[in-house]
């Protein structure tokens, strides 16, 4: 199917299109603050995709490379916006969180999605990069343009936030 893509096959693209497109959908939602949003950035991603495609170089599994385009293609259009640009707030880390910790299995993801999603945007988007896609805190950091301390930070900074929101439950 690729050969054929790169042959500008029209139904091979199609294909492909239609293999990836739910599940590529769901990457980009991880980013996007709503569904026109991922649209946006889904039609971003599959046009870098196809036009991208000569790179491929067989060396890994192809569906990681292209949700590795769907979010790289995100945080493009996210930059663009500078929602990155957001001013980053005092928080007191040393805050005392409650003595009983909430048992994260026991609630819902959609739930854990939605206080993710209320998270500042630079801490939101570093948790995603590392816990969701699984990148590193030097990629994140070459990616979102911010130094590894500050990744490591932001990541730290939206754990204790999620554990605030879930102990004032």
């Amino acid at each position: 199917m690729i050969s054929k893509c790169l042959n500008d096959e029209r139904s091979a693209q199609e294909q492909l299109y239609k293999l990836y497109a739910d599940k590529m959908f769901s990457v980009c939602m991880h980013y996007a603050a709503d569904r026109e949003e991922a649209a946006d950035f889904l039609q971003n991603g599959f046009l870098t995709v196809f036009s991208k495609l000569h790179l491929f170089g067989f060396n890994g599994s192809f569906e990681g490379w292209v949700r590795r385009i769907m979010v790289n293609s995100a945080l493009s259009i996210l930059r663009k916006k500078k929602r990155f640009n957001e001013a980053l707030e005092n928080i007191e880390y040393m805050q005392e969180l409650p003595e009983h910790e909430v048992d994260m299995e026991l609630i819902p993801s959609a739930e854990v999605i939605a206080k993710v999603n209320d998270l500042p945007s630079k801490s939101a988007m570093v948790l995603k990069l590392f816990a969701i896609e699984g990148y590193t805190h030097q990629e994140i950091s070459e990616i979102m343009g911010i130094t590894v301390g500050t990744s490591k930070s932001q990541l730290n900074r939206a754990r204790t936030l999620l554990k605030i929101a879930f102990n004032k439950k």
